[in-house]
């Protein structure tokens, strides 16, 4: 693990989660985004949804954009969602997805913890955003980063 955002996961690690995304959206409708910063200074939440926003997941065709975010160098991190889903699930939803990041996490195992909450957020949307004949990505899957 490296030193800063942008080294924090190898080009291999990276590719890993790139490839759960795409896997992961294979099914749904959903778009799934994953973004590394160094620090958090503010809310994890506050700052999740302002990258949210800044990335462009709130203009979704069905708002149904997945933020996960992580600020390695503080640990703290958040599984954001847009308002189309909030309207169809229930206000724990995100609960389950996070205690089993945690897990992974305290162990350093950030790749592992990335990958199976990306693979169970694309779960979860199918259920409720299946993959329509015609769908089209409209998010990158690639790891954005904030700055350095």
């Amino acid at each position: 693990m490296g030193t800063t955002a942008r080294d924090f996961f190898t080009a291999q690690e990276q590719q890993e989660i790139k490839e759960a995304i795409m896997s992961a959206e294979l099914d749904t409708s959903g778009e799934i985004r994953v973004h590394i910063e160094n620090r958090c200074s503010d809310d994890v939440l506050d700052r999740a949804a302002f990258v949210f926003k800044q990335l462009g997941m709130n203009k979704t065709q069905l708002r149904n954009g997945v933020l996960i975010y992580l600020a390695v160098k503080n640990r703290r991190f958040a599984i954001i969602g847009d308002k189309g889903i909030h309207a169809v699930v229930p206000d724990n939803f995100w609960d389950d997805i996070k205690a089993k990041m945690m897990d992974h996490f305290r162990e350093d195992r950030f790749t592992e913890g990335l990958i199976q909450a990306i693979a169970s957020s694309g779960i979860h949307l199918k259920k409720h955003f299946p993959r329509s004949k015609n769908d089209i990505n409209e998010l990158q899957d690639d790891v954005s980063f904030g700055k350095d």
